[in-house]
């Protein structure tokens, strides 16, 4: 109840009979009437000021009655008013969703992109739109025939448009089914209550081949002579109105293709072949957007080969060598040639011929080739050097179009007939000192071979066939000459042996021919003998190496280091240590005699300390900690802590050394291996220092630890330097 003045109600549609509210009169009004859009449902009763509903209100049929009340005196008079009094109708859920078509009917393209609508369902409800009484929710109810675990199709919960699933754009295929039934429902409150109206249609989808399709393989001759763009292969989408473009798969300094809006793929210039065999590409639709409408489509080019290359020698001229000796039907070698068209095919298939031989003696066909391989052979056993020791040919290379002249040198070359044969069967002795450095020349010996010069039959190689086990001298030839240098290999020792008894033998690399054999002429001797010289002591080891603690006693035996006396008669002095570190260490000299004290000799000594936990942690900070008075809770302090030691020895441990008023107020909590926050434990602090001890432990082996008294200033502070 109350006085009459504008007002506004809202009362839920339907219920029937109702009161809604009474108006109080103030005299001298002694009723109440109401006007305006009361649609036979509300009404006043005039003695009462009750406004009441006689019937039921409907959202849908109108939303808001709008009436003016006026309070009257005994007169029928107006004593106020009129006021505007609006009743809003309150929708329920009284209405349910209701398609606009009973059964529809789709097409969609096999491979259609999934997620890309299709067709769309529509509904509407009654309710009101703008409460969940009027909001629809789409969804699919049956999918017949349904054969695979997920469906084929899916539906936009809030547009109702239908797309092909992922499974679907890959599985509709309209040769395996052709047409599918779904059953669509819709729901009002959004679906989201188990009370919500809902209605369903069917919808009828037939699946239609794809226009959609790569193009098989195109195949291009190259360098045609068309006129160009040429128009090669086309594409459709299942999509009207979307552009189609070109991706390149590779990246080419340009692509020779281009396609129209129609979806015509053009090939824009001749190919070569021998440049690029093949080409990938894709070809895709964009709609206005530039978003994909199609999944790429890829395209494969070939290009087909055409006789459009000569045949070309592998070489500028073939060098080839035939013993003189050489039999009938012997391979000499193969004359290469090559051609870049396609291989495997007869614009690539080479043949051969000898067109020419100079000189034509002692026959103008002492060659043959294979015509298929070009493999030269010797026709007859009739090569004589001293008659013609070179040859030259024209060989003929042809492929079905083209033709071209290979140059081919054949050296005839003397067979080895003829041994090495040394001028002195006896080069005697030579004497060396055992410190002649290695690489040095003891000797030159010589031999000759009377087989053509420059080739594998007269170059002659030195070997030292007996008296030297351990191969102390090697001999080096000089081509030019077929001179032999005797040279120290590896050092001499007197001690080891004082004298070697040398067999050197000198041969050819090239085979010699049957019949012929090596003898005596192709042996030489000689003696060397080596002098002794004072050696210096040798180490056992040129590095001694050992790894000790760092807290080793004073006088402890670290190593041995023994040397000896090559000449095998001299006692060994140990001296002393040198070196940066040589101030501590010792030698405890063993000797006994020295034949020459000038011969001295070094070795290197290592000795790795292993680090001991000796050094305390200290504090390692710049300043004392502070914390500005007054405290408000929440600060702390930075500690961090070090160590002389290796690393391993410095994760620390921080804690309260003092009485339990200093651990009522401070406390120390761990941050990492090094560092720690000291806080204060409540705000009720003085502003003064205070000195707090801390214990900081290294958990070495053993264990060190160091205590600090931390003074730690309780300030008013506007800055850090205020506080000292």
């Amino acid at each position: 109840t109350g006085p009459l003045k504008d007002m506004n109600f809202s009362v839920p549609e339907g219920g029937g009979v109702r009161f809604i509210y009474q108006f109080t009169s103030e005299p001298p009004a002694v009723s109440f009437r109401a006007t305006g859009e009361k649609d036979g449902i509300i009404d006043i009763v005039p003695k009462t000021g009750i406004l009441y509903l006689n019937g039921s209100l409907d959202w849908e049929t109108k939303a808001a009655h709008r009436l003016q009340v006026e309070s009257l005196d005994e007169k029928g008079n107006i004593v106020k008013g009129p006021y505007t009094v609006t009743i809003h109708v309150e929708d329920i859920n009284d209405n349910p969703p209701e398609f606009d078509q009973i059964k529809y009917t789709g097409v969609v393209r096999q491979n259609s992109r999934p997620g890309k609508p299709f067709m769309y369902v529509h509904a509407t409800d009654r309710d009101d739109p703008t409460t969940p009484h009027g909001q629809l929710m789409y969804s699919i109810l049956h999918h017949f025939p349904n054969p695979y675990t997920e469906m084929l199709f899916q539906i936009d919960s809030v547009t109702g448009a239908i797309s092909p699933s992922k499974m679907g754009s890959y599985y509709l295929d309209p040769q395996k089914q052709d047409t599918f039934t779904l059953v669509v429902t819709v729901k009002d409150m959004a679906g989201m209550t188990t009370n919500a109206f809902a209605s369903s249609a069917d919808v009828i989808i037939t699946v239609k081949e794809s226009l959609w399709k790569a193009p098989p393989t195109i195949h291009i001759q190259e360098n045609s002579t068309q006129s160009y763009p040429v128009n090669i292969s086309q594409v459709h989408s299942n999509e009207p109105d979307v552009i189609y473009d070109l991706f390149e798969k590779e990246k080419l300094p340009r692509l020779p293709f281009s396609i129209d809006q129609n979806g015509v793929i053009y090939v824009t210039e001749p190919l070569d072949r021998e440049e690029k065999d093949t080409y990938t590409f894709f070809v895709v639709t964009k709609d206005n957007e530039g978003e994909l409408v199609d999944k790429p489509l890829h395209v494969h080019v070939t290009v087909e080969d055409i006789n459009d290359n000569p045949p070309v020698c592998q070489q500028a001229v073939t060098v080839l060598e035939v013993q003189e000796n050489e039999g009938a039907g012997s391979n000499i070698g193969t004359v290469f040639a090559t051609d870049m068209d396609k291989e495997g095919t007869l614009n690539s298939r080479l043949q051969f011929k000898i067109k020419s031989q100079v000189p034509a003696v002692p026959a103008s066909d002492l060659f043959f080739i294979q015509q298929d391989t070009g493999i030269l052979q010797l026709i007859s056993r009739s090569l004589n050097k001293r008659i013609a020791s070179n040859y030259s040919l024209k060989v003929l290379v042809t492929d079905a179009v083209f033709q071209t002249i290979c140059d081919v040198e054949i050296h005839v070359i003397d067979i080895n007939d003829r041994i090495p044969i040394f001028e002195k069967s006896d080069y005697h002795n030579v004497t060396v000192a055992e410190s002649l450095p290695v690489g040095t020349v003891i000797l030159e010996i010589q031999a000759t071979d009377g087989d053509e010069p420059a080739t594998g039959s007269s170059y002659i190689i030195y070997q030292v066939k007996e008296g030297d086990p351990n191969n102390m001298f090697i001999i080096e030839t000089d081509p030019e000459t077929n001179r032999g240098f005797v040279k120290v290999n590896k050092a001499l020792d007197f001690e080891a042996a004082p004298v070697y008894n040398l067999v050197i033998n000198a041969t050819n690399p090239e085979p010699l021919v049957p019949g012929v054999q090596y003898n005596s002429s192709s042996l030489t001797l000689f003696k060397v003998f080596v002098t002794n010289v004072d050696e210096p002591p040798v180490f056992h080891k040129t590095v001694y190496e050992r790894k000790v603690s760092e807290d080793i006693p004073v006088n402890t035996l670290v190593m041995t280091l023994e040397a000896y006396d090559p000449e095998g008669d001299t006692k060994i002095v140990l001296e002393e240590a040198q070196g940066k570190h040589a101030q501590y260490f010792a030698c405890r000299k063993r000797l006994f005699c020295k034949n020459n004290a000038a011969q001295k000799s070094k070795t290197t000594l290592i000795l790795h300390l292993d680090d001991v936990n000796d050094n305390p942690p200290l504090l390692a900070m710049d300043y004392p900690p502070f914390f500005c008075y007054p405290l408000s809770g929440g600060e702390r302090a930075f500690l961090q802590a070090t160590d002389a030691d290796e690393q391993w020895y410095s994760t620390f441990t921080f804690s309260l050394a003092g009485d339990m008023n200093t651990r009522n107020n401070w406390e120390i909590s761990k941050v990492n291996a090094t560092h720690a926050y000291l806080s204060p434990k409540h705000a009720n602090f003085e502003e003064k220092v205070y000195n707090i001890p801390v214990i900081i432990n290294d958990n070495g082996k053993p264990p060190l630890e160091r205590k600090v008294n931390l003074e730690v200033n309780v300030c008013k502070c506007s800055s850090e330097k205020s506080c000292f």
